[in-house]
């Protein structure tokens, strides 16, 4: 007796694995995605009600507990008053943002609103966060 096996080609493509697979990454890149450390300068800013968004290409001086950042550049006091001076004359026209963290104090806050005065730049924003988070 002989028996012949017949090959027939499939009429339908079963699609139940490839959602699977497809469910698989989406979790995966979601969950992986919410893990994304954000590198920069840790600051707690302080709150308040009337916080707005700066849309305007600025400046950004940070003032942590480490010691005062400009464009995430650590500096001295002496070496921000230099680079603000030259940094006003190739860009008169720039907006300083300063993120103060909540302990800084009062006093390291004027100095550098001072600096940023006495190099020419006439607009000083400090940054916030808003009240709800």
């Amino acid at each position: 007796m002989n028996l012949k096996m017949e090959q027939k080609l499939l009429d339908s493509f079963s699609l139940s694995s490839l959602t699977d697979i497809v469910m698989l990454l989406l979790i995966f890149f979601l969950l992986s995605s919410t893990f994304i450390i954000q590198p920069g300068i840790k600051v707690n800013l302080p709150e308040a009600d009337s916080s707005e968004k700066v849309l305007e290409k600025s400046i950004i001086i940070t003032i942590a507990k480490e010691g005062i950042y400009l464009n995430d550049k650590q500096v001295s006091l002496n070496e921000l008053g230099a680079n603000m001076n030259s940094l006003h004359k190739s860009n008169a026209d720039d907006v300083v943002t300063v993120k103060a963290d909540k302990d800084a104090t009062v006093n390291q806050l004027v100095e550098v609103m001072d600096i940023c005065k006495k190099a020419g730049f006439r607009v000083l924003n400090l940054a916030t966060e808003p009240v709800n988070g």
